[in-house]
């Protein structure tokens, strides 16, 4: 049963070697050596407890992942809708202005017809003003049209001609300044009914594209709160999965550690036993000759040199990576000495205020992880190309991968820890974190710098 040596803490401490052990080296030596301790070595129940406990976060992690995948939807469609009651209030507000140029120039128009009117009236007075005084001058002197009096009192024919035709035209004159006088208040009337109408028209329109603008600024208002509201639980959201990705990282790395610890441990126990086989057989030649003379004095070590650990500069850049997690999103930033502040892109990242905070944009965080390595420049799209390409069935730990296509370019890249996970800088307002890899354009190939 692995982890029987490790029950205990006197165990993982210990440093009993073995009642053989000591024996032999009393037996050949005849001096007691100080042997190191044994290293840690944890129990099945604690390293079957990490597992359960980084299980759990990573539970947590994936449904708050879903959560925050329907919350981001939902911003989305919010931020849509904004855009829409943006163009509406937009239209709303053109209507308004072509509404009241509208009433402006009806209420020109009624002015310029109450002047018209009031022409027509001057008009209608001075008619009247004739036909009143022609008739009381006919009446004074009895020479109205068909008086048989001015007919009577001409001298002559010629004269009696003459009147006639003098009547007639006065007569004919005051008909037509009568006629006149009726047009003028004819034309009056529908001039001001038309003026009225055009202007209560247009005052309507004006009313309607207010109450419309009126609408549609609070529709905006509506929406834009709504889309505030939305982005304050997404931004609760990505803290508190950030929070436990950050737990899930932590308590992955407490399996690896206590995986790593028991490796460590099964290692040194199975040298262990060479080193006391080894001693053993040493201490049976030794037994087996005849004098001391006969032989050295001296017994060789067997104790093998340690190497250095595989992918030690991978892990390396592994945790440079993973020692940034929390920090924030910054455009433009990060060098190889470590977070910088951004830079300002004239949109989204102004928006979130990148160029006023200190921390990593996706590249820039390889940037730092790879400082040991190979110096890269600051683009997604160098980067790709500035290791081996290997096929994403065949990446691991440490590998860079990427997201983009032809028609757009590469936009994005992070670095792949195993399991699943990476190490990413996201985007404006998030910070560095641990996430699952997302395959929704994600390009065929990684990129490996190390290895």
């Amino acid at each position: 049963m692995r982890g029987e040596a490790g029950s205990g803490a006197g165990a993982r401490r210990g440093t009993t070697i073995g009642a053989l052990g000591i024996a032999l080296l009393l037996g050949v030596t005849g001096t007691a050596i100080a042997v190191p301790p044994p290293p840690p070595n944890p129990s099945d129940s604690e390293i079957n407890s990490s597992k359960a406990d980084a299980n759990a976060k990573a539970g947590d992690v994936g449904r708050l992942t879903n959560q925050l995948a329907q919350a981001e939807s939902k911003l989305a469609q919010l931020n849509d809708d904004v855009e829409l009651k943006m163009e509406e209030a937009n239209k709303a507000r053109v209507d308004a202005e072509s509404a009241q140029d509208e009433a402006a120039q009806a209420d020109r128009d009624a002015k310029s017809a109450r002047t018209e009117s009031d022409a027509a009236q001057a008009t209608i007075d001075k008619a009247r003003a004739d036909l009143d005084k022609f008739a009381a001058a006919s009446f004074q002197q009895g020479s109205t049209i068909g008086s048989v009096s001015a007919y009577l009192t001409a001298n002559s024919p010629k004269e009696l001609l003459g009147r006639a035709q003098m009547l007639d035209a006065v007569g004919g004159s005051r008909l037509n300044a009568l006629d006149t006088m009726k047009r003028a208040q004819t034309d009056k009337s529908n001039k001001d009914a038309t003026a009225r109408k055009k202007l209560e028209i247009a005052q309507e329109r004006k009313r309607a594209a207010e109450a419309a603008k009126h609408e549609a600024d609070n529709a905006q208002s509506a929406a834009q709160h709504a889309q505030d509201t939305q982005a304050t639980q997404n931004e609760k959201l990505e803290a508190d999965k950030t929070n436990v990705e950050k737990q899930l990282f932590e308590a992955q790395q407490k399996v690896s550690g206590l995986q790593g610890q028991r490796q460590r441990y099964e290692d040194w126990k199975a040298q262990k036993a060479r080193e006391d086989e080894e001693r053993a057989r040493q201490a049976a030649l030794a037994a087996s000759r005849p004098s001391p003379s006969q032989g050295g004095g001296g017994r060789p070590s067997s104790r093998p040199v340690q190497s250095a650990p595989a992918g030690a500069s991978v892990e390396a850049a592994v945790q440079r990576a993973l020692s940034q997690l929390g920090l924030p999103y910054a455009w433009g930033g990060g060098n190889t000495s470590g977070p910088t502040r951004g830079i300002r892109d004239g949109g989204v990242a102004d928006r979130y205020g990148d160029y006023m905070k200190i921390g990593f944009d996706c590249s820039g965080l390889m940037i730092y992880a790879f400082a040991g390595v190979r110096a890269l420049p600051h683009y997604s799209g160098y980067q790709y190309n500035a290791g081996r390409k290997v096929p994403l069935s065949q990446m691991r730990r440490g590998d860079m991968l990427f997201w983009g296509g032809s028609a757009r370019g590469i936009h994005h890249v992070a670095m792949y820890l195993g399991n699943g996970q990476m190490v990413e800088a996201p985007q404006s307002g998030l910070r560095v974190r641990v996430a699952p890899v997302r395959y929704g354009g994600i390009m065929p190939y990684a990129t490996r710098m190390i290895g």
